[in-house]
């Protein structure tokens, strides 16, 4: 005759198993969220609130404990002052020291004392990871829970500017979020939070990027960028030339400026420039590897098409100016 009695048992296994279950989760939660609070604690000490002038006050990031501090330069207006509320409660005045449209950065300093300065992870992030936003909209912090929502490789902003990585954060964009700092569940930090680089996405810009524009801020007063001196337009190149390049298409000089690097090099309008480094040139984009800071001094090798024949010439990267702020390369 089959013994009930085992079976008896068995909401009792069950409940006692749901119970510990339940338990769980809720250690895991008030873990969760205890890791969460700690981080926020720690990314606040080093946000601070920038009133730069416009309707609504931005963040900014504690660079160094020398009173650098990195925020988001559409934050800002045209003005070379602002305000800091600083964590303690303070407030302190600060001066720009420049701003990199390009990568939508600003850097200020500040004579504020006792500043703390956010430790930088030097961990990978990972789709899916968790991450928290702390921003200063007021006189105290804000924090909004994010996800790592998709990771990509270096790329360019609609300005030019060169951003190490892609960062694309799945967070809600409240006042205060650019300038603001993205810290992991450990509180260290990974990035700047930036609303003003993609139209309706928030980002992190990563560190590689911070302290090379920072450094160039506070070296240069911005971002130095390269100079040719030429103006260019994409075309498509005839099919004999095609053939022989291995390349469908080139840019034309449509202009070369008197005493540039690109007329001392012997460029001349009409050629059809291939290639940069051995790089082809087929956009006006393709030439933004030419004119970073880095390359400023540096000889590089143009491969042209002039009147169907192609040579190569050596062009010395000069620095941008003031008075070449306009379209030309």
């Amino acid at each position: 005759m089959w013994d009930p009695a085992p079976a008896a048992k068995l909401p009792t296994v069950a409940a006692a198993a749901a119970a510990g279950s339940e338990q769980m989760a809720i250690e895991i939660g008030l873990e969760l969220s205890s890791a969460v609070s700690d981080a926020v604690r720690q990314g606040a000490n080093a946000v601070v609130r920038v009133d730069g002038g416009r309707r609504r006050a931005s963040s900014g990031t504690v660079w160094d404990s020398g009173g650098v501090i990195v925020t988001a330069a559409h934050g800002l207006d045209s003005g070379d002052e602002v305000e800091l509320g600083l964590p303690s409660g303070d407030c302190a005045p600060a001066e720009v020291v420049g701003r990199d449209p390009s990568t939508d950065l600003a850097v200020l300093r500040t004579r504020a004392s006792g500043l703390a300065t956010p430790t930088w992870s030097g961990l990978p992030l990972a789709v899916g990871q968790l991450a928290v936003v702390v921003t200063r909209p007021g006189r105290g912090p804000r924090a909004a829970l994010a996800l790592v929502a998709r990771l990509g490789d270096a790329w360019r902003t609609a300005a030019g500017g060169r951003i190490d990585r892609y960062v694309e954060l799945d967070a809600a964009v409240q006042a205060g979020f650019s300038g603001g700092l993205v810290v992991d569940l450990g509180g260290r930090a990974v990035g700047l939070a930036s609303a003003g680089l993609v139209r309706g996405e928030p980002l992190a810009v990563p560190p590689a990027t911070l302290k090379r524009v920072v450094e160039a801020v506070l070296a240069h007063g911005g971002v130095r960028r390269g100079y040719l001196g030429v103006a260019s337009l994409p075309v498509r190149v005839p099919a004999a030339l095609a053939q022989a390049t291995g390349q469908d298409g080139a840019l034309l000089l449509t202009a070369v400026e008197e005493a540039s690097p690109a007329a001392r090099a012997g460029l001349i309008v009409g050629d059809l420039l291939l290639a940069l480094d051995g790089a082809p040139l087929c956009e006006m984009g393709d030439l933004l590897p030419a004119l970073e800071e880095e390359r400023i001094g540096q000889v590089v090798r143009v491969r042209l098409a002039r009147g169907g024949a192609v040579r190569e010439l050596d062009l010395v990267v000069d620095v941008r100016g003031a008075r070449r702020a306009g379209g030309d390369r």
